[in-house]
């Protein structure tokens, strides 16, 4: 189709075209989010699955089109410095208004919510291009998007005890993995954003969440061996630890156990900032 019927779609306020098959129009759709022109991935493409899907245009194809997007998490996955990102990280995009929807409006069978979270953590985990903003292309925010699907996730009620654990320590995993690139796009903001949602839930205790802040704080500190940017996960880890205080202290609905954890974590950021907290 030409670009100037999906300019006229959003200049229209994202109606749905009468004059063409949904299925035909998920397709167009579902290919821009790889496209490399900010415009049509973001403005078009991005913009008009998130209207429909909260309008829900989509409510009876809801699993379909999920599945569709968590297929769109594999293409190009191990790939660094290429377009698919933005195939994956889009994909992660549309899937969290997906499930964000059902959760609105219960649609979708709590089995279908788990093995699009299977496959939302092995994919995040398993993500090697971490840019934010590439000049000439826009957003790819592999990791924000990532964030986000998580926090559509953790409000699922399909989400239980267990996988709200494992929720949690995929945000570990992501953060301590060896990487090149600093997370300075706002990824640390999203990610905090994601565990308030688990926090929020108030299925996870203390006695949970506090063993695994120790465990994210425990890749705050750095060694430096002359050879790597020693700040590269370090820095990662300590922008989210100190994100997440923030939403924590701050937050307008605040999960229980609030100041047990407030305490906990302020007691680890001191511990990890010596020189400036000891």
């Amino acid at each position: 189709m030409e670009s100037t019927f999906w300019e006229r779609v959003v200049a229209e306020g994202h109606k749905v075209p009468p004059d063409r098959p949904l299925a035909d129009l998920t397709t167009e759709l579902t290919t821009m989010l790889g496209d490399t022109d900010p415009r049509r991935r973001d403005d078009i493409g991005y913009a008009v699955f998130a209207n429909w899907v909260s309008s829900g245009v989509y409510d009876d194809l809801l699993q379909g089109l999920g599945d569709g997007m968590t297929a769109g998490l594999r293409v190009g996955l191990g790939e660094r410095g290429t377009d698919t990102v933005f195939r994956r990280s889009f994909s992660a995009l549309v899937l969290a208004e997906v499930i964000n929807r059902d959760n609105h409006a219960n649609l979708l069978a709590p089995e279908t919510l788990l093995r699009w979270g299977d496959r939302v953590f092995g994919w995040l985990v398993r993500e090697r291009d971490l840019r934010g903003f590439v000049p000439g292309k826009g957003w790819a925010h592999a990791v924000a998007h990532g964030a986000d699907v998580l926090g559509a996730l953790a409000a699922s009620e399909a989400m239980g005890r267990l996988e709200l654990t494992v929720l949690l320590d995929v945000v570990a995993d992501r953060l301590a993995a060896r990487t090149d690139d600093r997370l300075v796009h706002g990824e640390d903001d999203r990610l905090a954003a994601a565990t308030m949602a688990v926090l929020r839930r108030n299925v996870l205790g203390p006695e949970v969440v506090e063993p695994w802040l120790v465990r994210v704080a425990e890749s705050a500190v750095h060694s430096y061996d002359g050879t790597r940017d020693p700040f590269l996960v370090t820095g990662n880890v300590q922008a989210y630890l100190r994100a997440l205080h923030l939403q924590l202290a701050l937050a307008p609905y605040p999960p229980g156990h609030r100041a047990d954890l407030l305490l906990a974590l302020i007691a680890l950021l001191k511990k990890v900032n010596p020189h400036y907290l000891g």
